[in-house]
């Protein structure tokens, strides 16, 4: 079993977020995710300047297993790309919550990260994975 970090907010598409200290929501994938997905070889970012809605598809990690959709957990726009995983994208399965974070929104409305899981909601979606 996977420890989620409780500070997290957790999307069903298996991405975390949380606001940083200047607001910015930064972004990564779960635990369950990167170990599913197995060894990454590469990453597809975002545009810098994106202005992106809730769920959209911002950008693609390709793994030796397969190639998986990230979707934006908040509507913003993407201010930050996590530049070390072009050189080390096996940081997102060594730290996938710390080093291996993927980008960061400035979101239009921080409120809709209360429609997200809470790391309890989201660990009984993974126990019935």
């Amino acid at each position: 079993m996977s420890v989620l970090p409780s500070h997290l907010k957790y999307a069903q598409t298996h991405e975390w977020v949380y606001l940083d200290e200047q607001g910015n929501a930064v972004v990564g994938i779960t635990d369950f995710a990167q170990e599913s997905l197995g060894d990454l070889m590469s990453v597809t970012f975002p545009e810098l300047g994106a202005d992106v809605a809730a769920e959209d598809e911002v950008m693609s990690l390709e793994s030796v297993k397969a190639a998986s959709e990230i979707y934006a957990p908040v509507s913003g726009e993407i201010v930050a790309i996590n530049e070390a995983l072009e050189d080390e994208p096996e940081l997102i399965n060594d730290e996938p919550y710390d080093g291996g974070w993927l980008f960061k929104i400035a979101p239009h409305d921080d409120t809709e990260l209360e429609d997200l899981l809470s790391d309890n909601e989201y660990q009984a979606l993974i126990d019935q994975a």
